[in-house]
């Protein structure tokens, strides 16, 4: 359509497709998968709706400017030309992030620097006045992007990233991103036809993206601040608009959501953050150790969970893996059991062999998403669960 523009979804390495497939089918247009992003195209209203819904997305930008430049004199000269007055006010706050993938610069800040220079020179030139930076909450965000001698330049209709939900009060040591623990959900292919347990649960992360995703409960209808709302061309009536019709999709889960935690700390804050997101109807946890317990039916489960891992939390990694395995195969046939893990040695302790394994990052360690089809009995051929 004709007030359709392009848009970057920022995300997670491995977090790709998933992000381009929920994209797809929220409406998007002209999709295209990049490097921790994925590009599309859609109106004004499918920014606030992308914002709003995207499970995989940690930012949204709509570029605004698209340059190319061959010294770093050239970068100050089309800063300080381009109308920068038809998206900041004087009144408004502005920062802005670089990132850089070039040999005509090797600082970001220095970018960033001159990008702040050009614009501020350009509202003295024009009104004897300047807006000011503030680095923690500014009222406009401008994102940098320069790789060899292509720059683009584009407002963050996000701000915050976009997996501060708004319900996690409370944490453990190394709580999982919100944004990896709902792109593992989807990644794990679960149907939301089964029970779905999370056996180290934790802060509940995992256990509350899974509500919202098995739902369809929009991610961040209850965050408040959004850096789109203090552009010029903000339309709150059309915001509005949105954010009920998205809820109007909601739906109901009819199978359970099971946390198991052996620490009552755990629990406490785990419990807490279900509260806070509203959906302690359907998920329940409790103080238990995952290596004491067994599946208390005979119907499919579906497992998902972080165990913790020797960068942030001491553990002896071969005795630790080799019991989840045990366990699994023990007390949990007619299961997917999926986890994430950033020792890629331990693997090899768990005793099964993994149907699939899924290269992500958590943080900024190299992690692994593993597969493991446990079935009941001892056939050794058995069909794959659709």
């Amino acid at each position: 359509m004709v007030n359709d523009f392009k848009m970057i979804a920022k995300t997670f390495f491995g977090l790709e497709k998933i992000l381009a497939d929920e994209l797809l089918s929220l409406g998007a247009k002209k999709i295209e998968i990049g490097v921790r992003n994925v590009s599309f195209y859609g109106d004004l209203g499918f920014l606030y709706k992308s914002n709003l819904f995207l499970r995989s997305a940690i930012r949204i930008l709509k570029p605004i400017k698209y340059l190319k430049i061959n010294n770093q004199k050239d970068l100050y000269s089309y800063v300080y030309n381009f109308n920068w007055e038809d998206y900041i006010s004087i009144e408004n706050t502005f920062y802005i992030e670089s990132v850089l993938n070039t040999e005509i610069f090797s600082n970001s800040l220095f970018v960033s620097q001159r990008v702040k220079d050009g614009i501020v020179d350009r509202f003295r030139k024009m009104f004897n006045k300047r807006p000011n930076i503030d680095k923690e909450n500014p009222d406009i965000k401008i994102n940098i992007h320069i790789t060899k001698n292509n720059c683009t330049i584009s407002l963050d209709s996000s701000g915050k990233p976009l997996n501060q939900r708004g319900y996690r009060l409370q944490t453990n040591i190394a709580p999982i991103n919100e944004v990896l623990a709902a792109g593992l959900i989807m990644l794990s292919e679960w149907d939301c036809e089964s029970d779905f347990l999370d056996p180290m649960c934790g802060s509940g992360t995992i256990l509350i993206e899974a509500a919202m995703y098995a739902t369809n409960y929009p991610v961040n209808i209850k965050r408040e601040t959004f850096l789109f709302k203090n552009w010029k061309n903000y339309d709150s009536q059309m915001f509005e608009i949105i954010k009920k019709s998205v809820l109007k999709k909601v739906k109901t889960f009819n199978y359970n959501l099971i946390g198991y935690d052996k620490s009552p700390s755990a629990i406490k804050k785990c419990n807490q953050n279900i509260i806070n997101s509203g959906f302690q109807s359907i998920i329940n946890v409790c103080e238990n150790n995952f290596f004491n317990t067994k599946k208390n039916n005979d119907n499919f489960s579906h497992l998902l969970f972080n165990p913790p891992y020797g960068e942030r939390l001491p553990i002896d990694i071969k005795s630790f893996y080799k019991e989840i395995g045990d366990t699994l195969k023990s007390n949990y046939s007619n299961s997917n059991a999926w986890f994430i893990t950033s020792n890629l040695e331990s693997l090899k302790f768990v005793g099964l062999r993994p149907s699939r394994k899924i290269k992500l990052y958590n943080g900024k360690l190299e992690s692994r998403l593993a597969k493991y089809e446990i079935y009941s009995g001892s056939k050794k051929i058995h069909k794959q669960r659709k």
